[in-house]
């Protein structure tokens, strides 16, 4: 029976090359709200001979995310995997001048959709399945206080559920991936010479091995 995996931020970056990188072995559940993206990976995927299915949603969208669980439960029964690499990165401001449109939009994608995730996804893991989370420590750092500051709370749920499921499962893995040139980072490092940073589909095939059995 093929796994599934489903991947909320799979439309490009990290996401979409572990989309990649887990096709051939599991079924790609690929969450992103840019349509024409997600399509250029399901070519992608289908060209390898994987098979996904695409979920265009805003994981803000509660009703949405709640559609998509009870979805891969009706068709599944079960979920194997889940990655978790959506983020917003919003622009880096000293502490004083965050906007705050900015921060209620980092607080919403980066905290509040991932604990309701959490919640909706637990249940499909069950005790044998696994969630990844992928950690940036920007916390601290000057100009980050939006991203740095939703990002580590982020991290700091992800790390109670895992201590919370030691003994119950699912497992709960937080790895932190190499610098990449991806459209985030360069929101945050314009004009920097990109030659130097791991290319995605190499840092996705260095990450798989402890995804699937770290």
């Amino acid at each position: 029976m093929t796994q599934t995996a489903l991947i909320t931020g799979a439309s490009r970056g990290l996401g979409a090359a572990l989309a990649k990188a887990l096709a051939p072995t599991h079924h790609i559940i690929a969450v992103g709200k840019t349509v024409g993206a997600l399509e250029e990976l399901d070519d992608a995927i289908q060209a390898a001979g994987g098979a996904a299915t695409l979920a265009p949603m805003d994981i803000t969208v509660d009703e949405a995310m709640q559609q998509l669980c009870r979805g891969i439960f009706d068709r599944w029964g079960t979920l194997d995997l889940w990655l978790h690499t959506a983020i917003h990165a919003a622009p880096l401001a000293p502490a004083g001048h965050i906007g705050p449109k900015d921060l209620t939009k980092s607080i919403a994608v980066n905290i509040e959709a991932a604990s309701r995730l959490i919640a909706y996804v637990s249940p499909l893991l069950g005790a044998k399945g696994r969630a990844v989370f992928f950690d940036d420590p920007r916390g601290g750092q000057q100009f980050f206080g939006s991203y740095g500051a939703t990002k580590a709370a982020q991290i700091a749920l992800a790390r109670s559920w895992q201590a919370e499921t030691v003994k119950t499962g699912p497992k709960i893995d937080i790895l932190t991936p190499d610098p990449m040139p991806t459209a985030t980072r360069a929101r945050f490092y314009p004009g920097e010479d990109r030659a130097p940073l791991t290319n995605p589909t190499t840092e996705a095939a260095r990450l798989l091995p402890l995804i699937l059995g770290g």
